[in-house]
């Protein structure tokens, strides 16, 4: 609710200045809204609860009253690990294929009102591969017609430029990638040898490993992949020679990093909050609350650090965790036994 609220007053006024129907504001958007921000805060929540609840028995005293019985701490830990591992099994099917399918609709929303600039098109000199051994080229590509000028294709065969066709001008015929050919000259290299076939002013059409979407790329796209749509994209980004697909990657390391999260974050906030303290509930919470900032903190550096210094992202996803799974033993070395 107070993310809902704060997201509201932010635009609240682009809301009305773009005169978007309630309807689609509320069913589109903020419905979808809660799935992603869920997402993101559950290992946060699952650390505060057990904290606030964790503390509650301390501060009755029912910690010590079950170690005095004889229940040895580590038997007191199962309930909350079981607990934490079905939280985990949620967000991580959540994570992979529920929240994406609500991303999507809720990132369309935002392309189309809120955040177009995110949207952005490969416009001028495109290189890439649309097979590994076949190359295009484009001096120019719009999006408003699907078509582009100065066309190539090049195929390869043993590292030696087998097949070329020129074109002066590209265009979309029919979806997904059928394509017309305009002005176009075609070469097939033999040994020494080679044909020659100039069609100006003619046009040919032609299927080509290509589509408009390849065009397009979107700083968001990745949330509203499910995990095997985010690997299909990063094979085919990939095979295509496009780089940038680091936050692909890390994205998807994130859907089962964050699950994790949630089982260290619980072992840290039950060690935290066993011990009776005089601070009590409040001070517990305190100190759960600056645990959780340091997490998020350092999972935005790993980030970062992936994204701009080269940072394998596997590790930078998992350096968080690892860093708190030495805390979280510590702290269960420490906690009243």
């Amino acid at each position: 609710m107070v993310a809902l609220v704060i997201d509201f007053s932010d635009r609240a006024d682009k809301f009305i200045n773009l005169d978007i129907p309630f309807k689609e504001i509320l069913i589109k958007y903020y419905l979808n809204f809660i799935p992603w921000i869920n997402g993101l805060l559950w290992p946060l929540f699952s650390l505060i609860a057990v904290i606030f609840f964790t503390s509650r028995l301390a501060k009755n005293t029912e910690i010590v009253a079950m170690l005095s019985a004889g229940i040895s701490y580590r038997r007191i830990l199962v309930p909350y690990m079981i607990a934490a591992g079905v939280i985990a099994g949620l967000l991580w099917i959540g994570s992979n294929y529920i929240i994406p399918r609500s991303n999507k609709i809720k990132t369309t929303f935002e392309n189309e009102y809120i955040a177009r600039h995110k949207e952005r098109t490969l416009g001028s000199d495109i290189h890439f591969y649309v097979a590994p051994n076949e190359k295009i080229y484009l001096r120019y590509y719009r999006r408003t017609d699907t078509t582009g000028q100065s066309f190539r294709f090049e195929r390869f065969k043993d590292g030696k430029l087998e097949y070329v066709i020129k074109a002066s001008k590209l265009s979309l015929k029919e979806k997904p990638n059928l394509w017309t050919l305009t002005d176009y000259e075609k070469r097939h290299f033999y040994d020494h040898n080679e044909d020659l076939i100039l069609a100006k002013g003619e046009q040919m059409d032609t299927v080509i490993n290509l589509t408009p979407q390849d065009f397009i790329i979107n700083d968001k796209d990745m949330l509203a992949m499910t995990t095997p749509e985010l690997k299909e994209a990063v094979r085919r980004r990939t095979e295509r020679g496009l780089g940038n697909i680091t936050k692909y990657l890390l994205e998807i390391h994130k859907r089962t990093a964050d699950p994790v999260a949630v089982l260290i974050l619980t072992l840290i906030g039950a060690s935290v909050a066993s011990r009776k303290s005089r601070g009590g509930v409040g001070m517990n919470l305190a100190v759960g609350i600056v645990f959780g900032s340091i997490f998020v903190v350092m999972s935005k550096f790993s980030e970062t650090f992936s994204y701009n210094l080269n940072l394998p992202p596997i590790l930078a996803m998992w350096i968080p965790n690892i860093a708190f799974t030495f805390v979280a033993i510590y702290l269960l070395s420490k906690a009243q036994k």
